[in-house]
Parts: C-alpha cells; sequence; structure tokens
C-alpha cells in the first residue's frame, strides 16, 4: 500500500450536505482497497478562476493508503461524479515525510528542554 493525498473541490450548494458527497468518495476508497487515514475540510472558499460556471467551491482534503491499481480507478470515477467538480490526487513524497518526522522530534526536544528549564527556575 502506497500513500497518496486527495484534494477534491465540492459543489458550493452542496455545502450542507456535504457528509452524502464525502461518504461516496469513502466508500470508492474503499470498493477500491484503500483506507482513509485522515480528512479534512477545508471550508468553502473563492476559486481562482471559474470552475463548471462556478467561482466558490468547498475543498475536502484527504490521506488515502491505497493499492497500486487504486488511483486510476478512483480517477476515472471522480471524473464523472457531478458533485466534484475538481480532484487531484497524487502521492506523498516518502522524503517529506521524513523531514516532517524530524521537524517534529526536534519540536518535542524544545519543548522537553524549556520544560526542564521551568522546573530549574521555579
Amino acid at each position: 500500500m502506497k500513500q497518496y493525498e486527495l484534494t477534491f473541490l465540492v459543489h458550493p450548494d452542496l455545502e450542507m450536505n456535504l457528509d452524502t458527497v464525502v461518504s461516496k468518495v469513502k466508500e470508492l476508497v474503499a470498493a477500491n482497497g484503500g483506507k482513509v487515514t485522515k480528512e479534512t475540510n477545508e471550508g468553502k472558499k473563492k476559486l481562482a478562476y471559474t470552475i463548471k460556471g462556478q467561482d466558490y467551491a468547498v475543498y475536502y482534503y484527504m490521506e488515502l493508503d491505497l493499492p497500486a491499481e487504486a488511483p486510476a480507478k478512483i480517477s476515472s470515477t471522480l471524473n464523472i461524479v457531478d458533485e466534484v467538480l475538481r480532484y487531484l490526487l497524487v502521492t506523498v513524497d516518502e522524503r517529506k515525510l521524513k523531514l516532517e518526522a524530524k521537524r517534529a522530534e526536534r519540536r518535542a526536544e524544545h519543548a522537553d528542554e524549556a520544560q526542564e528549564e521551568k522546573t530549574e527556575e521555579g
């Protein structure tokens, strides 16, 4: 299984019924042997240019674990789903993950050092 990021733009009229669209996408991922590891609703935003006659869209982000053949199947299905204006499905860069892990480790070390200094002062 490889890690992927999926960002899709939902039609702004469906902002109140976003759960139905998100559940469709989750079912699509599950049907292709994948798993959603993280999801975020980024909210309604103004688009840089008009897409399918819309100036606004609801941005939704997911992190996925997918088998090798799944991205092509998911892409072909998302192309014909009316509720999704646009989508972007990309692989996660392994170097980026390692860099983020190192940064988190450094932050934790600095937080520990700051905590130790406070206890020594107090």
